[in-house]
């Protein structure tokens, strides 16, 4: 995928509109909250930051991919829980409260897990002569990117709390809007280049789509958490921030073939988060 005035602009735009809505949703309670839910969380992040890349990792060796759509399929792991899933946990009775706690570490998270991760698939895939570390003005750029909207919500939230209260909705939707129009904009104008690659990477990464909700859900019920955030979990992990795959791959990695398996994973995700969240509501009454 090329850059174009929807990836270059309009990208980092709708991103930081997506964290500013999430930070309008956001107190300082909702960081204290780590300390309510000690398994849940701790669970979800070792499935999230561990547990994860590496199964990535096997399905990328696997898969047969290219060295540069493996470190796409990989940087897409790497990558944290979207607002997405957020709507999605609560449509699907989950806890979101968790979902808003986990989405808030992991961004945090992601700044020192993503550039390591990335970089070790970097070397493994595509060798130790073709090993290009993040600049640290890229990493600070990205933490720009995704925490500076955040702390203006969360301080508009805590100063002008019914102001933000009126902004929530219409921010959600504007996000959304963006984040639909990028995503058809890019699919219509690489629309061969998706079609070309779908063979190549449909299974894998429905594969790993697949996997992420799975580990999400089953692991935590394994370890006894609730079931309302074992979906939360499930949901968290299973939707991947896609944009910010993109950006980071168009804007720090500089590499637009490895945009193609986090485009084509947020294309799927919206079906399969529906289905998952469908079936487990499923067993939930059947069980009840």
């Amino acid at each position: 995928m090329q850059q174009s005035a929807a990836t270059s602009l309009f990208l980092p735009i709708a991103l930081g509109i997506i964290m500013l809505g999430l930070g309008l949703s956001l107190t300082l309670e909702d960081f204290k909250r780590v300390t309510k839910y000690p398994r849940a969380m701790t669970i979800a992040l070792v499935c999230q930051m561990v547990l994860l890349p590496a199964l990535c990792f096997g399905i990328a060796v696997f898969s047969g991919l290219s060295p540069v759509l493996c470190v796409g399929l990989v940087l897409l792991a790497a990558s944290p829980g979207g607002p997405t899933a957020n709507l999605y946990s609560h449509l699907s009775n989950g806890d979101v409260a968790l979902n808003i706690t986990l989405t808030a570490v992991n961004s945090v998270l992601t700044l020192f897990t993503l550039p390591f991760i990335v970089n070790l698939a970097m070397e493994y895939f595509i060798g130790a002569g073709q090993y290009i570390p993040l600049p640290f003005s890229k990493v600070v750029e990205v933490f720009a990117v995704v925490l500076v909207p955040v702390a203006i919500g969360m301080l508009i939230k805590s100063k002008a709390p019914q102001f933000a209260d009126k902004m929530n909705k219409p921010v959600k939707i504007v996000s959304a809007l963006l984040l639909i129009l990028i995503i058809v904009s890019v699919t219509i104008r690489e629309k061969q280049v998706l079609t070309d690659h779908f063979t190549e990477l449909g299974i894998p990464v429905l594969l790993f789509n697949i996997i992420s909700m799975a580990v999400g859900y089953y692991i935590p019920l394994l370890f006894k958490v609730e079931k309302k955030q074992a979906i939360a979990i499930g949901m968290e992990i299973g939707i991947h921030n896609g944009t910010l795959a993109i950006y980071i791959a168009l804007n720090v990695l500089n590499n637009s073939t490895m945009t193609i398996p986090p485009a084509i994973y947020s294309l799927l995700m919206f079906f399969t988060a529906a289905a998952f969240g469908f079936l487990v509501n499923i067993t939930r009454k059947q069980t009840a």
